[in-house]
């Protein structure tokens, strides 16, 4: 799809994130299916779990603290690359930017 956005999932290795990381790829894809060109899974060290979205970082464990559950990180995606989207449900208390 032309212009469709690339999920990359940095996720800890070390720290056994594989099963987090490959669940929250599964998560945007059920939720954004055809809309994204890819998303990846990228193995890393030190404890890194970050999400972005062409480069642009929309979760960094570090600096969020944590991990997002999927609403949040579905609602993250969908205002960088579809905020006319409507989310249903998980859009319930959305606080607007």
């Amino acid at each position: 799809m032309k212009n469709a956005p690339a999920v990359t999932i940095h996720y800890c290795s070390q720290c056994n994130w594989l099963l987090r990381a490959g669940w929250m790829a599964q998560e945007l894809l059920n939720t954004f299916g055809d809309d994204l060109a890819s998303v990846t899974l990228m193995p890393g060290t030190g404890g890194v779990y970050q999400i972005s979205v062409d480069g642009v970082m929309i979760w960094d464990r570090k600096i969020d603290g944590g991990f997002p559950d999927a609403a949040q990180l579905k609602q993250r995606l969908r205002d960088h690359s579809f905020p006319d989207r409507s989310l249903g449900h998980s859009d319930g208390k959305k606080a607007r930017h």
